[in-house]
C-alpha cells in the first residue's frame, strides 16, 4: 500500500458522508465493535493469504512467489471470508449492506481495480501490506471523478491520487500479523520439516522458535496430522510437551497456561497460540513448578 495516504475528507458535509458512515456503523455492529472488527479482520486477512501460500506444502514463504491465478484467488477468498465474518448476503455486486449493493475489492499492492459495474456504488476496500505487516479497510463510493482516466484491458480503473482522500477508513495502516514463515530463516524451516513424525516436527519448531507466540494454524501445518492437539499436550510421556520438558523446555498454551506465561514475563498469547521457553534460572524453574509443571533442568541445560 502507499506509504503516504492523504487524510480522509469524508466528514460532515461531504456528499458521501452519511451513506459511508451508516455502512461503517453497520459493519462495526456486525463485527461486535471497533476492537473486534480490527482483531477479526486482520486475522481473517492473514489466513486468506497464508492458506494460498501454503509454506509447509510448497516451500514458498511469500506472496511474491505465488502464481498470477493464485494472487487473483486471494481476492475471491477475501470477499467470501469477509461476507461470512460479517454475516452479509450475496448481492448483484459482491454483497448488500443497508439495501445498497456493495462491491468488495482487495489488493496486495498499492491500489484497487474498480470494475465498470461498481461505478457510483459503495465499495469496501481491503488491502494487506506484507512487507510492512499492516492492513487497511476503507469505504469508498466509486464516483468517476475519484478514479483514474486510464483503464486496463477489462475497462477497470484505479482510485486516483485525489480519490484516496474520499475513502472513509475503518482501519488505516493497522497492525497485521506477519507471515510467520517470513520471520523464520530458511535453515530453521529446513530443520523443522526434517522431522519424520508430527511430534518431531513440532518439537523442532518449539525448540528453534522460543519466546514467540505461535498460532494454532502454524502448529497444525507443521504437525501435518488430524489429531495434532493431542500431540502438543502431555500424552502419557509421548507428547511434544513431554519431549521438550525432558530437555528443560516449557511448551505453554495461551488458553491453559496464561498465568504462567505472565509470571515468566513471556509475550501474551491468545487462547489459540502457544509459546516455548527454556528457563535460565532455578527461580524460573520454581515458578513453573508452582504452576504444576515439573522440568528436567540443571544449570547446564540452560546453556
Amino acid at each position: 500500500m502507499k506509504k503516504t495516504i492523504p487524510e480522509s475528507i469524508v466528514v460532515t458535509g461531504h456528499r458521501d458522508h452519511d451513506l459511508l458512515t451508516a455502512i461503517a456503523d453497520e459493519i462495526k455492529q456486525r463485527a461486535g465493535g471497533d476492537a473486534a472488527l480490527a482483531a477479526k479482520f486482520s486475522t481473517m486477512l492473514r489466513q486468506c493469504v497464508d492458506d494460498v501460500i501454503m509454506t509447509p506444502k510448497t516451500g514458498r514463504r511469500s506472496y511474491d512467489e505465488l502464481e498470477k491465478t493464485e494472487k487473483t484467488y486471494i481476492g475471491t477468498r477475501v470477499e467470501i471470508e469477509l461476507r461470512a465474518m460479517l454475516r452479509l448476503p450475496k448481492g448483484k455486486l459482491d454483497t448488500v449492506i443497508l439495501e445498497h449493493d456493495v462491491d468488495i475489492k482487495n489488493t496486495m499492492g498499492s491500489n484497487w481495480m474498480i470494475p465498470t459495474e461498481a461505478i457510483d456504488h459503495p465499495c469496501i476496500l481491503v488491502a494487506a501490506d506484507e512487507v510492512r505487516a499492516s492492513c487497511f479497510l476503507g469505504l469508498f463510493v466509486a464516483r468517476p471523478e475519484y478514479l483514474t482516466h486510464g483503464q486496463n484491458k477489462d475497462a477497470k480503473k484505479s482510485v486516483s491520487a485525489l480519490g484516496f482522500a474520499h475513502i472513509l477508513w475503518l482501519l488505516n495502516d493497522h497492525p497485521y500479523p506477519p507471515n510467520f514463515w517470513r520471520t523464520v530463516s530458511p535453515d530453521v524451516i529446513e530443520r523443522i520439516f526434517a522431522g519424520a513424525s508430527g511430534n518431531q516436527r513440532m518439537a523442532n519448531l518449539f525448540r528453534d522458535v522460543q519466546q514467540e507466540p505461535i498460532t494454532r494454524d502454524v502448529v497444525e501445518a507443521v504437525a501435518q496430522q488430524q489429531d495434532f492437539m493431542r500431540r502438543i499436550r502431555s500424552d502419557n510421556g509421548r507428547g511434544t510437551r513431554d519431549l521438550l520438558a525432558r530437555e528443560g523446555i516449557l511448551l505453554l498454551s495461551g488458553h491453559y497456561d496464561a498465568p504462567l506465561i505472565a509470571a515468566l514475563g513471556l509475550p501474551p498469547c491468545s487462547g489459540s497460540e502457544f509459546v516455548s521457553f527454556r528457563p535460565a534460572s532455578e527461580a524460573e524453574v520454581e515458578i513453573a513448578a508452582q504452576h504444576g509443571i515439573a522440568l528436567d533442568w540443571t544449570p547446564s541445560s540452560a546453556d
